[in-house]
């Protein structure tokens, strides 16, 4: 083809055009096509139905669609290295509790599951906190702590029930025993429900559990509450004193739930989400569905699930070594 000022003048033009729509792609504001959150656990528990919750929010605030994705396998591992793998453009995100930083202290990690919970994520917002209520079948004749430790320490056969090893209630059973000076016997199930089973039948003298758990159960009087395993009592149950309280120092446990992304995402993405989310946890009604799944609304910046991410990691970290603690 013969070469002239017009062809010349086309192609700058068609140049142009492709710039400006490029441009255009670029600029084009989050979100402009549905967001995936994953929760690497299966669907029905309590973290997949909250999040369930918080995406029909979002869905509603940004006009687009917000599908949950359960990724379940290796306490939470799978689903989290997909999400860090992902592109960091604020459509795949990570909903978690907080097995979060203590599962790759736990397993034993193979290389097809590694990840750096600090590193290779970008924190969005901390969403909850789940305190860790200890409590008994009033067949068992323990009225309080104080009983129990001193039961312990006359030689009774105890046993706590956990929702499994390597759980934060696992943990938080360790930490009393060393409190106490005692050596409860630790029995992990696979998961809740089995643990209120046999805390009713009383199988297991108490059980380590969560509030929204065991809630119908302690209205009606078939378990009581002993102790909640954090600094300060919950509003949920707000006559139940703290381990704190009652002496056992170094008894600060709880679980919460949080949302990240990829490593890398925009600050402006981030911001966006975080300011949804901290609306969405001011709602009556998800304060309701909250309350009943026993979690406290939290909230703030990304620095406050930054900085309980880092907190968690290193000290669930040191403590897994100091018990021993390996996943079932």
């Amino acid at each position: 083809m013969k070469f002239t000022r017009r062809n010349a003048v086309c192609a700058a033009a068609g140049a142009g055009l492709s710039l400006l729509l490029a441009g255009t792609a670029i600029a084009q504001p989050w979100p402009a096509k549905p967001i995936t959150i994953v929760v690497a656990y299966p669907a029905g528990g309590d973290t997949d139905a909250i999040a369930r919750t918080y995406a029909e929010k979002l869905s509603q605030r940004v006009g687009q669609p917000v599908l949950i994705d359960n990724r379940p396998g290796a306490s939470g591992m799978i689903g989290n290295v997909w999400v860090a793998k992902a592109p960091a453009d604020g459509y795949t995100l990570l909903f978690t509790p907080s097995t979060f930083p203590i599962a790759q202290h736990v397993l034993r990690v193979g290389s097809g599951v590694a990840h750096d919970v600090v590193k290779d994520f970008t924190p969005i917002v901390k969403t909850g906190n789940i305190p860790l209520l200890l409590v008994t079948s009033p067949t068992t004749g323990i009225k309080n702590v104080p009983q129990l430790i001193a039961d312990a320490k006359a030689g009774k056969a105890l046993t706590y029930g956990t929702p499994g090893a390597g759980s934060p209630m696992h943990i938080a059973g360790e930490l009393l025993n060393k409190d106490g000076g005692v050596a409860i016997t630790h029995a992990p199930y696979r998961g809740v429900a089995p643990v209120v089973n046999d805390a009713l039948g009383g199988h297991v003298s108490v059980g380590w559990i969560t509030p929204g758990a065991v809630a119908g159960q302690i209205a009606t009087g078939k378990l009581v509450p002993l102790a909640v395993a954090e600094r300060q009592r919950t509003k949920l149950m707000p006559t139940v004193p703290t381990l704190i309280e009652l002496g056992y120092k170094d008894v600060d446990v709880s679980a919460w739930m949080g949302l990240l992304g990829p490593k890398g995402m925009q600050p402006e993405v981030v911001q966006m989400l975080n300011r949804h989310f901290n609306d969405i946890l001011r709602m009556p009604d998800v304060q309701a569905k909250m309350a009943a799944l026993g979690i406290e609304p939290v909230g703030g910046a990304p620095s406050v699930l930054a900085q309980q991410i880092v907190d968690d990691d290193q000290r669930f970290g040191k403590l897994v070594r100091e018990f021993g603690i390996r996943a079932d």
